[in-house]
């Protein structure tokens, strides 16, 4: 018996499978050497755009008390930034970027602190306008860390898919935590700590970032034999629609931004607002992070198409659960359908980046940007003039957005329709 047991053949156990990590997509991309320095830099660059806005609309109405003058001043920066903004990263596509994003951060950074001086030694107010249309050379530190993505990872479409993810998802996190940190240093310190530190913040951060050079993307040399440059990304077939898609898209975040204020101050508890319009950021900010985690299906075309019909069926719950005049209940309604943005936006970064020349793509994402600007204002316009009609804490004026979304994908359904993909946007399967 002990002998039939000791010749028995002993069989190892089979090796348990093991199963990758949810998180392994964007592992495998903070791998690749110099991401995560030029992504900690960029972070960094960006957090302050989130700040510089509320920061001077609340310094200038503290220490003037005016709000008119406030929101015009800010408003003069927008404007501002959405002309010179193309102009900034038409240098940088033709230049590089460190060697035109350090000094155009420099300008902006005097403007910044020059406003400073300005509201602190009660100078005329035209001298507010001169110096906050200085801080429109700021560059678009989001564009460019997409452009060094979209180096990177030229043959890579699924880990591309990942960076888009993980940009959008970025910048919901600044523009979240950016108001709330230029709200708490003007209202604990003094009103000119936000300002101050934000224009700190930026400069360190676009010095650290430009200073990763092997990361960065190369100027494309000009033709010996004189052949044309690539064309303006504005007369690229098919990008001045999506750049439409864009602005209609941006009149949703800035009405949305408005009304929930006007609806919380209507129902006595303004400063909820805050609150219920980070929840919406931050359903936005996973979203985006779990997008990542996949890898993209279908042509991004498609993709922007059926996000934005999510979006747009979304929002409409918003208007309805204000009507029951409860805001947790709005609230949690701002959380769901944030949660449509970053796909819409993930999925329109990447038809962008197909359909604009390589050697003009940060100016292809600033014209994004600027197309979002251009929304925001108006859908701030739009959405300011139908709380004014309207009473207070009413629902009606949660229509706004709900309209810009459906106008967006009306747009989208239109204009973006080709009987053949354009280069880039066909269907590709994820490396393995």
């Amino acid at each position: 018996m002990i002998l039939f047991l000791a010749a028995r053949p002993v069989t190892a156990r089979p090796a348990r499978a093991r199963r990758p990590s949810p998180l392994a997509p964007y592992a495998r991309l903070f791998a690749r050497p110099g991401a995560r320095a030029f992504t900690a830099a960029g972070l960094l660059a960006r957090l302050p755009m989130g700040m510089l806005n509320v920061s001077a609309l609340l310094m200038i109405a503290r220490i003037h008390g005016s709000y008119a003058l406030a929101g015009a001043v800010t408003a003069t920066a927008l404007a501002a930034t959405a002309v010179v903004g193309p102009w900034t990263a038409r240098l940088v596509d033709r230049h590089g970027q460190a060697r035109v994003a350090v000094p155009a951060t420099a300008l902006a950074v005097a403007g910044s602190l020059a406003l400073v001086l300005c509201v602190r030694g009660s100078a005329p107010a035209w001298t507010l306008f001169l110096c906050t249309a200085a801080t429109a050379t700021t560059p678009n530190t989001g564009g460019m860390a997409r452009a060094r993505w979209a180096h990177l990872l030229r043959d890579d479409p699924a880990a591309r898919h990942t960076a888009h993810s993980f940009e959008q998802a970025a910048d919901e996190l600044c523009f979240l935590l950016g108001p709330l940190l230029a709200t708490l240093l003007c209202t604990t310190l003094f009103p000119e700590a936000g300002t101050t530190v934000a224009a700190a913040l930026l400069l360190t951060g676009i010095l650290l970032f430009a200073a990763q050079r092997r990361t960065e993307p190369p100027v494309t040399a000009p033709d010996p034999a004189g052949a044309r440059p690539a064309r303006s990304p504005l007369r690229t077939p098919g990008l001045p629609p999506l750049l439409a898609v864009f602005t209609a898209t941006g009149a949703v975040f800035g009405s949305m931004e408005v009304v929930t204020v006007a609806y919380a101050d209507g129902h006595g508890a303004r400063s909820a607002a805050g609150a219920m319009l980070a929840l919406q950021a931050a359903g936005s900010c996973v979203a985006g992070l779990l997008c990542g985690l996949r890898p993209p299906a279908g042509n991004p075309r498609r993709r922007l198409v059926a996000a934005l019909t999510a979006m747009a069926a979304l929002l409409t719950a918003v208007p309805l659960a204000a009507a029951t005049g409860r805001l947790p209940l709005v609230a949690a309604a701002l959380l769901v359908a944030g949660m449509a943005t970053a796909p819409a936006m993930i999925a329109g970064m990447a038809l962008l980046t197909a359909r604009t020349p390589a050697a003009r793509l940060n100016e292809g994402m600033t014209l994004a940007v600027t197309a979002l600007l251009t929304g925001i204002a108006a859908g701030s316009a739009t959405g300011g003039r139908t709380v004014d009609l309207l009473p207070p804490g009413a629902a009606g004026p949660y229509a706004v957005p709900v309209a810009a979304a459906a106008l967006a994908l009306a747009v989208a359904l239109v204009t973006l329709r080709s009987p053949t993909p354009a280069a880039g946007e066909t269907t590709q399967a994820p490396a393995s």
